[in-house]
Formats: structure tokens, sequence, C-alpha cells
């Protein structure tokens, strides 16, 4: 067993505007995905406004401290602690603002019936702290380990190219973003307005 505080968690900003902290990470959770986040300020982006449409997830959010205003599917819910919030429906819209100071949202979900695989996500938001610090190395780590777990996921390839490209590593990176578009096309559009490829775009065979 491990126990720790979530406020002796990575606190990690995120450009959005609000603070991930990573739970599933810290514990090496397999069995279900479970984060917290706060806001930086009253008014401020606590949980981002998402579906889980593409992930299939369901959602339950509890409020630790503070309080929190939710949006689902367009209808407002003022939570204090204690209070739940459960979303079955992955495609419903939702999102949260904090209504205090220091307030903390916890969030669990996973796809019924099917094993916990890892978001994505995870991993580049884990590689946030280091891009800021042009920590190359660090962050293409993260990504690397990420893949080892799903080696065929298209957005893990295309963020690492771009943190590749950054870092100096251009025949890497132009690989792996071939290959992100190889899996899914959409991502030769994002790579054509991207400045992270500025170094590789005019490489033969950038596929943008």
């Amino acid at each position: 067993m491990s126990i720790a505080h979530i406020d002796e968690l990575d606190r990690i900003e995120m450009p959005d505007g609000f603070v991930w902290r990573p739970i599933r990470r810290h514990f090496d959770i397999r069995g279900f995905g479970v984060n917290a986040y706060t806001a930086l300020e009253v008014g401020g982006l606590i949980v981002e406004p998402h579906t889980e449409g593409q992930l299939k997830h369901e959602e339950i959010y509890l409020v630790l401290r503070g309080r929190a205003l939710f949006t689902v599917d367009g209808n407002e819910h003022e939570l204090g602690a204690g209070q739940l919030v459960f979303v079955r429906d992955p495609e419903l819209h939702r999102g949260a603002v904090a209504l205090e100071e220091d307030t903390v949202v916890l969030a669990l979900g996973g796809k019924p019936g099917e094993a916990h695989v890892v978001s994505a996500w995870e991993a580049m938001f884990a590689a946030v702290p280091f891009s800021r610090e042009d920590n190359w190395d660090e962050a293409i780590r993260i990504h690397v380990e990420a893949l080892v777990e799903q080696p065929e996921h298209p957005a893990l390839l295309y963020n690492l190219a771009c943190m590749e490209a950054r870092g100096g590593r251009h025949l890497d990176a132009l690989l792996h973003i071939q290959r992100a578009v190889e899996l899914d096309p959409k991502w030769a559009d994002y790579a054509a307005k991207d400045s992270d490829f500025a170094a590789i775009r005019n490489e033969p065979g950038f596929p943008a």
C-alpha cells in the first residue's frame, strides 16, 4: 500500500490555466484512471471543457475541497466539498471552474467492460514542465516510455516527433511524424502549421 497527501503530489501547471496532479502516475495505478485538478484562481478553469467521445470513458468527479461550478450538457451545477457528479454518457460535454481559492477536484474514469488503458494525454501533460525548460531529452523519454505500451498511438507519435524536432533529433522526428500520419492522416494538417517542425518542414518526406 501507499499513502500520500494530495498536496504532496507533483503540481504541473497546464497551458490552459489549470493545475494537474498526476495521481495515477504517482502510484502507477493500472486498473483505472484517476487524477486531481486545481485552478490557478477563483473563476479559473479546473476541469477543461471536453467530452469522452473518443475514449468512451465514464467519469465521476469529487470535489475534495472548495467549491466548483460544473457545466454538464449545458446545465450548471454548483458542488461543494464531498459532493460528486457522475457522467455516464461519454458524449456529454463537461467542464468546471473554481468558485473558491484552493478548490481541488478528483476525477476518476474508465471504459466500461474493458481493461484500463493509460490515456496518451498523460505523457503529454507530464512532459509539459520539461518542454518549458527546453529539456527535450526528458520530454522525449516520457513519450518513449508511453509508446512501449501503445507503440502505434498516432497522438503520442506526433507529440514525440514535436519533442524530437525541437531537440535536434531531426531524423527521428521525421520518421515519427510520418508514422503518425500513416496511422491517422489528420496529423498532416496539424504538422503543416506546427512551429515545432520548423527545423524539418523542408526535409524530403515531411508529410504536410
